[in-house]
């Protein structure tokens, strides 16, 4: 905080972007801490922190998920504005060697296994696979060339260009919601287009509406527009229903500071002051702005083929179904505590919040008076609900489910990232490999109390829990601040219920050859 002063230009571009100063500052108070790692007490498990749902009561979820959305009550919320970069990393990597695409070299390159050689080969070997195939031939035939001849040519230079630049389809600088995911027989489908038709079956309302919300960004918003123009009544036709589709941007104002290595504002070589975007987390306003009542949210590029879409689709109105249930209980429950209440209510109503909900209290509980244990239950209760569905771990990166105690030292449910563990304390090292299982962003959130009043989202958020890294601008190394994630910190104080759910809902596209994995090159084999 010492040592640098702002000037009036600063003031200026913090005013454009609706940042205060003392949000800058309080950000620069953040990177002088020295640590905002969680303790890890131990992992979920089954029957301790996750819970398995019986086959004997998932017809009663169904029914449960049936009447709300009748009533209209679901949205999907889909953050799809980040690049699809790391997607083509290594095609982007041969592209700028290109002494490494002569055939020879590459094959050599392979056998000694360098892994964006071998990567190479094999997309080379399988192009013809891949869901965008027809759209590159089309743009390169658009400008005299055959796809077919490139390849005996091995004219590869030409093909990763009309792949990856703005020569043809861009696809290292579009997000992935506006890439062609899966082939069809009667023509591919983009991930935005694939949550359009898993969205019909399980939020369309009694006036057969659909609602979807995307955030994006500001330089894509039109493109998914056009996309949407395209595709949005051939949709409506096939499942007689209408889409209510919005848009929204992460807000500049929830852009970070950058520091050097002193904790000193970064500038850049003209000058001026560094702020970049705070990873999802920023997303929680767009979250609140939404105003909404159940809301399922889930990551862009988790989408599969048709003939496979039959799971995904049972367990999300099945954890739908759960949020209803778990809300009417937690609903019922604040009310009852509001009247007049007995020893009798108060402590049925504990035993609620610790065997359903997972809610510990403090070990001076038990020695409060009435009164004090009631207003206490109330504010446990009285919170945002999201039940989070995990799968069993087969070595995904992200996040998973843990006990985490916190600074009071009551425990809690938490979604927690491996950036927020201190893997140089061997006891958190351990507790984080014994995880048996993973956060598949697969959430369905309650935002409104008793009352049907939303809540407001930003109350609920650890501050704490942020992530700072390390980045280079201009050849110099600094720090970046990003905000509590949006499944992690931000939603560290709700009540959370974490539910297990088949492997088979979750099939993420993170590089171009995931798109090769059976489950996403079903579509065209079976449809």
């Amino acid at each position: 905080m010492k040592g640098f002063s702002f000037i009036d230009a600063d003031y200026l571009q913090m005013e454009s972007l609706g940042i205060t100063e003392e949000q800058v500052r309080r950000q620069i108070e953040i990177f002088e801490k020295s640590s905002y790692f969680v303790h890890l007490k131990h992992a979920c498990v089954l029957g301790n922190g996750i819970q398995i749902i019986p086959a004997s009561e998932k017809d009663r979820y169904l029914q449960l998920h049936f009447e709300a959305a009748r009533k209209g009550r679901f949205l999907k919320f889909v953050p799809a504005s980040g690049a699809a970069t790391r997607m083509f990393q290594s095609l982007m990597q041969i592209y700028h060697m290109p002494q490494f695409l002569e055939f020879n070299e590459l094959q050599r390159r392979a056998g000694q296994g360098v892994a964006v050689a071998c990567d190479f080969i094999r997309f080379v070997e399988e192009l013809f696979h891949f869901p965008f195939i027809d759209d590159l031939e089309d743009v390169l035939a658009r400008d005299g060339f055959d796809l077919d001849m490139l390849v005996r040519e091995r004219r590869f230079l030409t093909i990763l260009e009309y792949l990856l630049t703005d020569y043809g389809l861009n696809y290292s600088s579009l997000p992935k919601g506006l890439l062609k995911f899966h082939r069809y027989k009667n023509g591919s489908r983009t991930a935005f287009e694939e949550h359009l038709v898993e969205a019909a079956d399980y939020l369309g309302n009694g006036n057969g509406v659909c609602c979807l919300h995307f955030t994006v960004s500001p330089e894509h918003e039109q493109r998914f527009l056009e996309l949407l123009d395209v595709v949005e009544g051939c949709y409506e036709n096939r499942f007689e229903m209408h889409y209510s589709i919005d848009f929204s941007y992460q807000k500049p104002s929830t852009n970070t500071i950058a520091v050097d290595m002193f904790n000193r504002p970064f500038r850049d070589r003209h000058g001026h002051l560094l702020f970049r975007p705070a990873g999802h987390g920023a997303l929680l306003e767009n979250l609140n702005d939404l105003q909404g009542d159940l809301i399922f949210i889930k990551n862009v590029d988790n989408v599969v083929p048709d003939n496979l879409k039959e799971d995904t689709v049972v367990w999300k109105r099945i954890l739908g179904g759960y949020l209803v249930e778990i809300q009417n209980l937690v609903f019922d429950t604040i009310r009852k505590l509001k009247q007049e209440s007995s020893e009798s209510d108060v402590e049925k109503a504990a035993s609620f919040a610790r065997e359903r909900l997972s809610i510990r209290f403090p070990e001076t509980y038990e020695y409060m008076p009435l009164e004090k244990r009631r207003d206490l239950l109330l504010r446990k209760l009285n919170r945002p609900i999201r039940v989070c569905g995990v799968v069993r771990n087969v070595g995904e990166p992200g996040g998973a489910p843990f006990w985490v105690e916190n600074k009071n030292g009551t425990l809690s449910l938490q979604i927690v990232e491996k950036a927020q563990v201190d893997f140089s304390q061997s006891d958190q090292e351990q507790i984080w490999m014994s995880s048996t299982h993973f956060n598949p962003v697969d959430l369905v959130c309650g935002v409104r109390d008793y009352e049907g009043k939303p809540f407001n989202l930003g109350y609920y958020v650890d501050p704490e829990t942020v992530f700072i890294s390390r980045k280079f601008k201009e050849g110099r190394e600094l720090k970046a601040l990003e905000l509590p994630g949006l499944w992690n910190g931000s939603m560290a104080d709700w009540i959370t219920v974490i539910v297990e759910v088949p492997r088979t809902t979750f099939n993420p596209v993170k590089t171009v050859f995931d798109l090769l994995k059976p489950e996403h090159l079903s579509g065209f084999e079976q449809n």
